[in-house]
């Protein structure tokens, strides 16, 4: 049975949404194959208000309007299961916890390591004709310096955006 969303939720959905596509999209630095950008933390905002299911949904279509609207490159779906699955994880990490550095680095190393070292970069293969090796290599040591960076920028996060929306009176329900 799912639970019914509320008008608000919607359009704060939307406005991740829309923040994402901008954060990954136009506010990035694009290098060969690697990409340096913010579009995660719409998705973890998602996750912490929402759950994993909404996180899920959001940042998926937040990929996909992102690659028609501004494409740099092929089209491939692998990256939006890759977006999917980021959500899934913050919000089975992140949702209905009190959000300490601990844990905001383990949302954060899980996504670096599994998603975005391991998975995007098997779609990226594909994508350059590279070996999955070489790729990896090249692609580790960002993927490790960004997990502390992702943890920061998600616990100062919830420290003043998410806390707002819950301290804000009838803004934020709990599901």
């Amino acid at each position: 049975m799912t639970k019914k969303i509320s008008t608000e939720q919607l359009v704060i959905m939307g406005f991740m949404i829309a923040l994402s596509v901008v954060l990954s999209k136009l506010i990035s630095i694009n290098i060969s194959f690697l990409r340096i950008g913010f579009g995660f933390l719409p998705a973890a905002v998602i996750a912490i208000l929402y759950g994993p299911l909404w996180s899920c949904a959001g940042y998926a279509l937040a990929d996909l309007i992102g690659a028609f609207l501004f494409p740099t490159g092929p089209f491939n779906p692998g990256f939006t299961l890759s977006a999917a699955l980021t959500g899934l994880i913050f919000g089975l990490v992140l949702y209905k916890k009190d959000i300490t550095l601990l844990r905001a680095l383990t949302a954060s190393a899980l996504v670096a390591v599994v998603v975005n070292l391991l998975i995007n970069t098997y779609w990226l293969t594909f994508i350059l004709g590279k070996g999955y090796t070489v790729l990896l290599a090249s692609r580790a040591v960002k993927e490790l310096v960004s997990i502390p960076v992702m943890a920061l920028l998600i616990l100062a996060m919830d420290r003043t955006v998410i806390k707002s929306f819950r301290t804000r009176s009838g803004t934020v329900r709990e599901q």
